[in-house]
């Protein structure tokens, strides 16, 4: 265990913002864990808990101890004719894990590729994208209890999975560390998402009749590419913001004012599109100093270079009242802001 002092955090956040932590240590073993949370509780350090470092918004420095997580390693626990088991560790990159099982030919995450972060932050915030979850394929998790420094397994009805939402940001927010995720994937008899946004049309573009996995993976990755821009070239952290679910009498009411507002009913409700509501507004391509709105895909607030945490939370602040205004809808963050 090795604990350095007055850490710059700006490499290890994707918005890049420069924010200094007073302690920092990188845990590479699940014994380098447990001894950095020994230290914290006896040097009365509070923790904050790196790991990708892209679903956050940091605001301000951190008194106290910030713990990276490297733990790797991808592991077959068990198969049979049409499924196999693996267990992959919370350090991993998560798009380079999803190549890994395309690689292999297991299908499931295909379209969850290129989606930034690592796989130990997947659950907490039940990753999504072209209509498939991480609870559709995630059948348990390890994780370490703080306060006991015993591990828990937790089921994926445990998790209590949400639209990017699960126990881990709730209940048990701030009291777990994830340490590996097992997920339940197809060795035959794929079965394609490709109804959800314009995988078809890309698909087409591309001259791809009769699709694999991996081609729906391809078909996502130049979709995000196009659409979404790149943390290391300008930094972001992917959608800030999550798709409102409404009643559907509001959704009508408000088609008859915006005939072309975007929707998907869902359990009942109707789920609107944060993006449209935002570009509908004129935030598009909007920037207030450093901090601005992408201006390609209105749900993502970007670092143009030197703007701070706090001012992409301002930035969100006067978005979030505007939609409120104009629509009479709450939008909420999707990112943690700290």
């Amino acid at each position: 265990m090795q604990i350095t002092e007055n850490q710059s955090l700006k490499p290890y956040n994707t918005f890049g913002v420069e924010v200094f932590t007073r302690y920092f240590s990188e845990v590479v073993t699940l014994t380098e864990l447990i001894d950095s949370l020994k230290w914290a509780e006896a040097h009365q350090q509070k923790i904050l808990l790196l790991n990708g470092g892209s679903n956050m918004l940091l605001t301000k420095d951190w008194d106290g101890l910030t713990l990276r997580m490297d733990l790797k390693g991808i592991e077959v626990i068990s198969e049979d004719k049409d499924f196999i088991w693996i267990k992959v560790s919370a350090g991993e990159v998560w798009h380079d894990f999803v190549r890994w099982t395309l690689e292999h030919d297991y299908g499931g995450l295909e379209n969850l590729s290129l989606i930034p972060g690592k796989a130990g932050t997947a659950p907490i915030q039940n990753i999504g994208a072209y209509g498939v979850e991480i609870k559709d394929m995630m059948t348990e998790l390890t994780a370490l209890n703080i306060a006991s420094l015993q591990l828990w397994k937790f089921t994926n009805k445990d998790c209590k999975f949400g639209y990017r939402d699960s126990i881990f940001k709730n209940q048990y927010k701030n009291q777990f560390i994830i340490l590996d995720v097992t997920f339940r994937l197809t060795k035959t008899n794929h079965v394609l998402h490709m109804d959800y946004g314009a995988i078809k049309d890309e698909l087409k573009e591309l001259n791809i009749a009769y699709p694999t996995i991996q081609d729906i993976s391809t078909a996502i990755i130049h979709i995000r590419t196009r659409k979404l821009p790149l943390p290391e070239e300008i930094g972001n952290s992917g959608s800030f913001f999550k798709n409102p679910v409404i009643d559907a009498i509001q959704f009508e009411q408000l088609k008859s004012s915006f005939p072309d507002i975007q929707g998907h009913p869902q359990d009942g409700k109707v789920k609107v599109a944060a993006g449209w509501l935002i570009e509908k507004a004129g935030w598009k391509g909007k920037r207030i100093g450093d901090a601005g709105v992408h201006r390609n895909q209105a749900l993502v607030l970007v670092n143009h270079g030197n703007a701070t945490g706090k001012d992409i939370y301002d930035l969100s602040e006067k978005i979030l009242q505007d939609i409120q205004d104009k629509f009479g809808i709450l939008l909420e963050r999707e990112v943690n802001v700290i």
